[in-house]
């Protein structure tokens, strides 16, 4: 069994673990998801092996927080992240992905957010997580509104894409 971070009845999280190399090598480098991760280009198998071993340093050190999302029954199907952490001003980004199509609309990415967001502010004791989504990505925005997270600022032209500029939406969930 691989060490849990937090569950519910939809979904685990747990720790990034070495034989999930395969795995995120797929994810990292899928064109698909590129634009919302503000990649520009593929991830070496080696860097992600580093990154699996730096993973469980202490989030205090690396300002990070990557943890694989599974369904109940053990198959990972996306992860979340914690981001840019400031224990000082007690923030965190976080960040969200369900790989398959086929595993969207299915609640596991609302379960995950619920679980980060408890877990952010029981645990590393934050006042508020935030998430950056593109104006062009209703479906992350559609997914942050109804985990709570209010809209609270716009960058304008923010994202550059093929064709045009992209605005960029900020929210926040302020815990009470």
């Amino acid at each position: 069994m691989k060490p849990l971070y937090s569950e519910n009845s939809i979904i685990r999280l747990r720790a990034l673990e070495p034989e999930d190399l395969e795995m995120l090598y797929s994810w990292e480098n899928d064109p698909s998801v590129w634009a919302i991760s503000n990649t520009l280009a593929p991830f070496s198998r080696y860097t992600l092996e580093q990154y699996i071993l730096d993973s469980q340093r202490d989030i205090y050190e690396t300002k990070q927080l990557r943890l694989i999302i599974e369904t109940r029954d053990g198959q990972a199907i996306g992860a979340v992240d914690l981001f840019d952490f400031d224990p000082f001003h007690q923030r965190a980004g976080v960040g969200i992905l369900i790989h398959e199509p086929a595993n969207r609309q299915k609640g596991y990415a609302i379960a995950a957010l619920e679980l980060i967001a408890d877990y952010a502010e029981k645990v590393l004791g934050l006042h508020q997580v935030f998430a950056n989504i593109g104006t062009n990505n209703t479906a992350s925005i559609r997914l942050f509104e109804k985990a709570g997270f209010i809209h609270c600022g716009t960058k304008r032209e923010w994202i550059r894409s093929a064709k045009s500029w992209i605005d960029e939406l900020t929210f926040q969930k302020i815990f009470e």
